[in-house]
């Protein structure tokens, strides 16, 4: 017998919440659709795999039994996936790097370049993520390598080289009373709500937090986001506000928003990072461009101001 497994996943994302309405909703779809595709999977297999009430849904004997499978069978499927798609790429000359927001800065297409020059043929395909995942992709293996925002979870699972270390800023609304200040010391903002990442982001939420900088005064969570475009909103509208890269000054200026450097805080560092176990040739062209990029511009850079 085979079953879909889009069927198999609704099934466990159900028994996950317990209710109908939590389910459709955390897979974007409404909640008749998800009852008659629940309906189709217990009619393909002749049994009936929730007890309904009022209170939720509760698996019967057979939807535990199947409840204990399910999700091997979905992590060996994705896994399959994933392997047929890196084979895919390679079959195609195509290294893929997963990215969070700005990447290596400005460092980011001359390392493109390099890479080129280096693996004649290639192609890069710069994936981005949500800031629901920190490693761009790297955990789940669907990238090959990454450019990351350091520190990010599972850390220790990967190869990670730093490129790059920069302050962090303070990203303010335009009416903030702190918005004139040239410099702010971090023990300013130990009060104020902040806009954080995803609770899931793990100590890569904590970093932009400083929950370790703050001297035991506690964090006010004034809002969430997934992506830059709800953190630039989240903070012009005044729900709070966020340690941020010094890059952020170039690549997301708004005039709702101003960025003050802050005193207090540690740098933020960009490094690139592959699995311990990846020893393939194109992405070690990659890694040995981003060595070179960030060295001869860090070179450049140490001149200019000794000139």
């Amino acid at each position: 017998m085979d079953v879909d497994t889009r069927l198999l996943r609704y099934f466990a994302t159900v028994v996950e919440e317990g209710n109908l309405t939590r389910a459709a909703a955390r897979l974007y779809i409404s909640q008749p659709a998800l009852t008659k595709q629940i309906r189709q999977l217990e009619a393909q297999l002749g049994v009936n795999l929730f007890i309904r009430s009022r209170a939720g849904m509760t698996p019967t004997e057979a939807g535990e039994a199947l409840a204990a499978h399910a999700d091997a069978v979905l992590t060996a499927w994705e896994n399959a996936l994933r392997v047929t798609q890196a084979a895919t790429t390679r079959a195609a000359r195509t290294l893929r790097v997963g990215f969070v927001a700005s990447a290596a800065n400005e460092r980011t297409q001359p390392i493109i370049a390099d890479f080129a020059r280096r693996h004649p043929g290639w192609r890069v395909q710069m994936r981005q993520t949500e800031w629901t995942d920190p490693t761009a992709g790297l955990a789940t293996g669907d990238v090959d390598v990454a450019l990351l925002r350091l520190p990010v979870p599972s850390q220790g699972d990967f190869d990670v080289e730093v490129l790059l270390t920069e302050p962090r800023w303070i990203a303010l609304p335009a009416g903030h009373h702190l918005a004139g200040n040239d410099l702010i010391p971090f023990q300013d903002l130990y009060d104020e709500p902040f806009v954080a990442t995803p609770a899931g982001s793990g100590e890569w939420r904590d970093y932009w937090l400083a929950t370790d900088e703050r001297e035991g005064h506690p964090v006010r969570i004034g809002a969430v986001a997934h992506h830059p475009d709800e953190w630039l909103n989240a903070i012009a509208h005044g729900q709070g506000i966020s340690l941020t890269p010094e890059a952020t000054t170039r690549f997301y200026q708004r005039p709702d928003i101003v960025y003050r450097p802050v005193t207090g805080v540690s740098h933020s560092r960009i490094g690139v990072a592959r699995p311990r176990t990846q020893r393939d040739a194109a992405v070690n062209a990659f890694v040995l461009s981003c060595r070179a990029v960030c060295r001869d511009s860090t070179l450049a850079a140490d001149l200019t101001m000794d000139s």
